[in-house]
C-alpha cells in the first residue's frame, strides 16, 4: 500500500503506519505553539502521542493475538492519526469467539492503565483546586507524563467500547446479541444503534468540536461497511462461483500483442483476461497491466503478464472468493473444473450476481 511505512512484525503480523500519522505530530505541534509552549512542552506532548501509540500497538495485538487463538490470522496492523487498525481475515462465526476478540483490545489498556496506577499517585491530583492543578499538570514531569498516559488509555478503554461498529463496543454488542438473535440480526441492530451515535456525534461536532464531526463518519461508514458485509455473507451462503462465472470470456494466447488486446477491451466489458496455450492457463493480464505497457502496443502478451496467480474451483464457496480478494488484493481469478478452464470469476460479477439475489427475494 501506498504511503505506509513497515516499522517491524510481531508474531508474524506487520506493523506499519501510514504517512498521515505524521499530519498529528505536525498539528499537535502547531497547537502548542499557539499556545505559547515552551520546546519542553511541545516535546512532552509529542512523546506522548509517541508512547500512547504504542499502547494503541499493543491494544490492536491484543485482538490479532487472541484471534490468532481461534484459528483467525491477522494481515497487519496499520496506525492512522485517529487511531489503529488491526485487518483480521475475517472475524470468527461463533459469538463467543467474538466476544473474547473484542475484549482483548480494551483489555490490555486496562492492564496498562493499572500497571501506571501503581506508580503514579493518580487521587494526589484530584485533592487540588482546578487552577492549582492546571499549573501543575502544565509542569513537563515524568510523573505528569505518567499520569497524562493513565489518564490516555482510560479513554480508550471508554472510547472503545462505544457500542457502534467499527470500535470494540459493537463487537461486544453484535456477539452478545448474536447468541440470542443469530448474526444478521444481531448486526443490523448494532450498526443502527451505531449509526445513530454517529448522528448525534456528527450535532455535537458542528457545535463544539469539529474532530468530532471526523469520528462521526468513521463511525457511521463503519457501522454501514460492517452491516453491508454480514448481509452479503448470509445471502451468499451456500452459493459457488459455478453460479457466478463468467464464461463467455476471451482467451489470450502469449503471442497475442497488446494492441489487440486494447482493442477487445474498448469493443467490451471486459478488462481482465486469462492467458492460455494448449489448453493450460499460462497467466492473467489484468486492465492495471495492459494501462502500464499502453504506450508499446507492440509488446507480446507473454512478456507482460502476471505468472503468479490463482485459480479457482466452479465447487468453491462464493464467499471464501470474496475473502481471498480482501486477503491477496486481487479481484480476478480463472475459474476452473476438472483442472480446465471454464471462465472467470471478479468482484464484479460477484456484486452482480448480490444485486440478482437481492432483487429475487
Amino acid at each position: 500500500m501506498k504511503g505506509v511505512l513497515k516499522i517491524g512484525r510481531v508474531s508474524g503480523i506487520k506493523i506499519e503506519v501510514h504517512w498521515t500519522f505524521t499530519l498529528l505530530l505536525i498539528w499537535v505541534a502547531f497547537l502548542e505553539i499557539q499556545k505559547g509552549s515552551d520546546l519542553n512542552r511541545i516535546l512532552l506532548n509529542e512523546a506522548l502521542i509517541l508512547v500512547l501509540f504504542v499502547c494503541v500497538i499493543l491494544h490492536e495485538l491484543g485482538h490479532a493475538l487472541t484471534a490468532k487463538k481461534f484459528g483467525v490470522k491477522t494481515k497487519n496492523i496499520l496506525l492512522l492519526p485517529i487511531g489503529g487498525v488491526a485487518t483480521l481475515e475475517k472475524m470468527p462465526e461463533k459469538p463467543a469467539q467474538e466476544l473474547w476478540i473484542a475484549l482483548a483490545g480494551p483489555a490490555v489498556n486496562v492492564v496498562i492503565a493499572i500497571l501506571l496506577l501503581l506508580v503514579v499517585p493518580v487521587r494526589s491530583y484530584f485533592n487540588f483546586d482546578s487552577i492549582v492543578l492546571e499549573e501543575m499538570l502544565y509542569e513537563p514531569t515524568l510523573q505528569n507524563f505518567l499520569f497524562y498516559l493513565f489518564i490516555a488509555n482510560v479513554m480508550l478503554v471508554v472510547f472503545n467500547l462505544i457500542p457502534a461498529f467499527p470500535m470494540d463496543g459493537g463487537r461486544v454488542l453484535r456477539a452478545l446479541l448474536s447468541f440470542k438473535l443469530g448474526r444478521v440480526s444481531a448486526t443490523n441492530i448494532a450498526a443502527s444503534i451505531g449509526q445513530g451515535l454517529a448522528i448525534i456525534f456528527f450535532v455535537l461536532g458542528l457545535f463544539f468540536n469539529p474532530f468530532l464531526i471526523l469520528i462521526a463518519l468513521f463511525i457511521f461508514l463503519g457501522a454501514y461497511g460492517e452491516n453491508q458485509m454480514v448481509k452479503q455473507g448470509d445471502l451468499l451462503e451456500g452459493h459457488v462461483v459455478k453460479e457466478a462465472t463468467l464464461t463467455n470470456i476471451t482467451r489470450l494466447r502469449p503471442s497475442n500483442n497488446l494492441q489487440e488486446v486494447i482493442d477487445i477491451l474498448l469493443a467490451g466489458t471486459e478488462k481482465d483476461f486469462v492467458v492460455i496455450e494448449n489448453e493450460k492457463i499460462l497467466g492473467i493480464l489484468t486492465q492495471k497491466d495492459i494501462i502500464k505497457h499502453a504506450k508499446t502496443p507492440s509488446v507480446l502478451v507473454g512478456d507482460i503478464m502476471q505468472r503468479k496467480f490463482k485459480t479457482v474451483d466452479v465447487t468453491t464457496e462464493i464467499m471464501k472468493v470474496l475473502q481471498s480478494i480482501r486477503k491477496e488484493e486481487s479481484d480476478f481469478y480463472p475459474v476452473v473444473e476438472n483442472g480446465q478452464l471454464v471462465g472467470a470469476i471478479d468482484t464484479t460479477n460477484i456484486s452482480e450476481f448480490i444485486l440478482l439475489k437481492t432483487a429475487s427475494k
